[in-house]
């Protein structure tokens, strides 16, 4: 694997920060944010010092039934070649589920949700990265996620599930360490445990970033201080095998840039200190019972099979269906509020208007809205469907925010924007 360094994730926010941060060998950006033919003069500078830039895609869904979108592979394809990057990076996750294999509504997560770690997903995981290894320009490597739930009836552990997929596919690993002390403390799963399992010549890079306890389930929300229990997966990792590279991730509740500089520095810290264990000794750490081979496609049935398992899953935690067999209830509802939050956060971040006509009444509004309304089509029509629902039901009260609600909603969801003449109009009729 390529030699990355020490990195951090660039995000609009702290474009500045990073810019000026010493030590910094590489930045990740997601990718669907980014425009190939219009890239952030930021990661343009970065990239003319010399900083190297790795895409990293959130929506292709690899672990899901259907195969992966052409169209959405040849999106990361582009912005791979527009960033001169060496990989590019995604998630053992699905993200949508429903659709033409079930014969019912397509429902969009808005989140990762865990893979069953099962015979039959893991063929078809195989089969899709396959497709995308095909479709894309520069090697694959996928992340493990954080979980809030466990599937029922489960097959392989998830270090026999990554490393039968690694020895299927040749795909690189993007481990996450924080998603390992996440499962730890959420699912009981020893990081060692996985660690030890791990083809570590597989790995591309790390992942670091912080979370926070609430109630006795960990939140990866990449808004806190990394904690000191992700540094020591970090450092038993790196006692190991030296990853390729590192890097801190942080998506909201910016610090400042000092601090972010003493994350990294603790970073470094904990890679210094640790020194990895002889070639021997790894090996045999890392011996662990394998699963049986998966087959070269998916087998007759997994397909439709994993599609009624995930929309079953899906349903129940955006539409308020009855929770699948098997499942823990108390857990689905936790999951089903964090995907409702994280909902209504980003939402509020792609269509600003509505938590400034709404004020504090947004968030409630947002989260009632989100309990029996799933997400079909993404954030943007999500922040529509959203706003129609509340003129449906003659709300807010205020008549004259109710207006402006409407003519927010009616401006974009139309097919397409309004032109220059109507926009005129409009600033004329508003001035009579």
């Amino acid at each position: 694997m390529k030699h990355l360094g020490i990195g951090i994730g660039w995000r609009p926010e702290i474009a500045g920060a990073v810019e000026r941060l010493d030590g910094i060998d590489w930045v990740e950006a997601v990718a669907e944010n980014l425009c190939p033919g219009h890239l952030p003069d930021s990661l343009v500078r970065l990239r003319e010092r010399g900083v190297t830039v790795v895409p990293h895609g959130v929506s292709l869904g690899l672990g899901g039934a259907d195969r992966p979108d052409p169209r959405r592979l040849a999106d990361l394809a582009a912005r791979a070649e527009a960033l001169g990057s060496p990989l590019v990076t995604e998630h053992i996750a699905f993200v949508r589920a429903g659709g033409e294999l079930t014969a019912s509504p397509r429902l969009e997560a808005g989140h990762l949700l865990p893979v069953p770690r099962t015979r039959d997903a893991l063929r078809v995981l195989c089969e899709n990265v396959r497709i995308a290894q095909d479709a894309l320009p520069v090697p694959l490597a996928l992340e493990n996620i954080a979980a809030l739930i466990d599937w029922p009836d489960e097959e392989l552990t998830e270090g026999q599930f990554l490393s039968e997929l690694v020895e299927r596919t040749g795909v690189g690993l993007l481990i996450d360490v924080a998603n390992l002390h996440t499962n730890r403390v959420n699912r009981g799963e020893d990081p060692a445990g996985v660690l030890a399992a791990l083809p570590l010549e597989a790995i591309a890079y790390v992942h670091v970033a912080g979370g926070v306890e609430r109630d006795g389930v960990w939140h990866d929300t990449h808004a806190h201080p990394v904690p000191e229990a992700v540094l020591d997966v970090l450092a038993d990792l790196a006692s190991r095998t030296s990853p390729p590279g590192v890097l801190l991730e942080r998506d909201d509740a910016f610090p400042p840039a000092a601090e972010l500089a003493a994350e990294l520095g603790a970073i470094r810290t904990t890679l210094a200190a640790a020194e990895p264990a002889a070639p021997e000794a790894a090996a045999s750490g890392a011996a662990a019972p394998r699963p049986a081979p998966a087959e070269g496609t998916a087998a007759p049935g997994a397909r439709d099979r994993l599609a009624l398992a995930q929309a079953a899953l899906l349903s129940s935690l955006t539409a308020g269906t009855p929770a699948p067999s098997g499942f823990d209830g108390r857990r689905l509802r936790v999951q089903s509020r964090a995907l409702a939050a994280k909902r209504a956060d980003v939402v509020a971040k792609v269509a600003p208007e509505l938590p400034r006509l709404l004020g504090d009444a947004y968030r409630e509004a947002f989260l009632a809205y989100a309990k029996s309304r799933p997400m079909h089509g993404g954030y943007r029509q999500d922040a529509l469907d959203f706003a129609r629902s509340l003129l449906d039901a003659g709300r807010p009260a205020d008549a004259e925010v109710r207006r402006e609600l409407a003519r927010w909603w009616k401006e974009r969801s139309g097919p397409r924007p309004p032109g220059r003449a109507a926009r005129l109009l409009r600033t004329l009729t508003r001035a009579a």
